[in-house]
């Protein structure tokens, strides 16, 4: 073990100078430097996927396991911010300044989720503030990493792989807020089955913080404490978008629904886990399999604009329909009017738009993409 700490640190030893950013990166240094990110995420991820969980079943405890398993990966996550801005080495400027921006609003996040706890408890919902401020900061961050990824490394099969994990856990984290409805939806169901899954102490803690009795309606505001028209706004608008930009990116026929379908995956295998270990369960979000589907259907449209406005309209009816099949056959959060849904879709065209306007500006589709957008 120590022969070898001493051979790894006599390897990267002098890689250990000052550049700037873009500077030449030794292929093996490159790989090093990505293969560490990877590691970073799959901690947080699994640390963040314990952790919703367990804030349906416990009560709060800043030293908590799922907390503990996240800050591994925030421990490499800093490391690697601090190699990439003082070597310059496997970034450009722009994927430098968005790792260093995205850490550092995480870091910012961390002391004032803590300080908001203190002062408001609970802290119910996964949309307050402080934690709105968590996965802006994360996705600054991946959206840094992604872009050093997708300029930097050469083509080929690893470059896409790498790129496709890199966009589920883009993903993993977009979606993390809308996991509060996932898991509340089997809390009530628990809660009126006569089994809850929240522990005592929890439930009454939560009782007190609403003034109430622990009583149905207290469980119905803990699990789901935002209007039911945020599920399926977010899946149309917000999940469709990171999507388009997996596929344009990645640049393979079905990219967007390998990336969900993985995620779905995972979803699914930690589903028997936590049951096993007695944790809460959650709606699983099948239903988005469904919506990456039309995403890639859209993009054998060569024209932008027309890609923009059939692949919004087909991925919105889509999503809407495949959520009902859902809720009908398995679980899902509340379903709202397909008027509501409507407005997603309209929301989604205009960040599609953009979005294609976004990628030929900047360079961020595929080589073989770039070619077919030209044409």
């Amino acid at each position: 073990m120590r022969r070898t700490a001493t051979s790894v640190i006599g390897w990267a030893l002098p890689y250990w100078t000052r550049g700037e950013a873009g500077r030449q990166t030794p292929e093996d240094l490159f790989r090093v430097l990505y293969l560490g990110w990877l590691v970073a995420f799959s901690f947080k991820v699994l640390g963040a996927s314990w952790d919703v969980s367990w804030h349906f079943k416990w009560l709060r405890d800043d030293l908590a396991p799922p907390h503990l398993l996240n800050s591994v990966g925030t421990v490499i996550v800093i490391a690697l911010t601090i190699i990439h801005v003082y070597t310059g080495y496997g970034v450009d400027k722009t994927a430098q300044r968005l790792i260093q921006w995205g850490t550092a609003t995480f870091l910012i996040a961390v002391p004032l989720d803590l300080i908001n706890h203190q002062i408001n408890g609970l802290d119910i919902t996964s949309w307050s503030p402080s934690h709105m401020l968590l996965y802006i900061g994360t996705f600054f961050m991946i959206c840094g990493v992604i872009r050093g990824w997708f300029t930097g490394a050469p083509p080929g099969r690893t470059r896409t792989l790498v790129l496709s994990a890199l966009f589920v856990f883009m993903f993993e984290n977009v979606w993390f807020p809308a996991q509060h409805q996932e898991y509340g939806v089997f809390g009530i169901r628990a809660w009126d089955a006569g089994r809850p899954e929240a522990e005592p102490i929890l439930l009454q803690f939560a009782a007190d913080q609403m003034g109430r009795p622990v009583d149905r309606e207290m469980v119905v505001n803990f699990s789901l404490p935002v209007p039911d028209q945020v599920y399926p706004l977010y899946a149309v608008a917000v999940a469709m978008i990171v999507l388009v930009f997996a596929r344009a990116m990645i640049g393979r026929t079905f990219a967007a629904t390998a990336v969900i379908g993985v995620y779905v995956a995972y979803r699914t295998l930690i589903w028997p886990l936590l049951a096993v270990a007695d944790f809460p369960r959650s709606a699983v979000p099948a239903f988005l399999i469904a919506g990456a589907v039309a995403i890639d259907l859209a993009f054998l449209l060569r024209s932008p604009i027309l890609r923009a406005l059939v692949g919004s309209l087909l991925a919105t009816i889509v999503v809407d329909q495949a959520l009902r099949l859902q809720n009908a056959w398995l679980a899902s959060p509340p379903l709202i009017s397909p008027v509501t849904v409507a407005i997603g879709g309209a929301g989604l065209a205009v960040l599609w738009l953009g979005g294609e306007w976004f990628l030929s500006r900047y360079r961020l589709r595929a080589p073989a993409a770039e070619a077919v957008a030209a044409g």
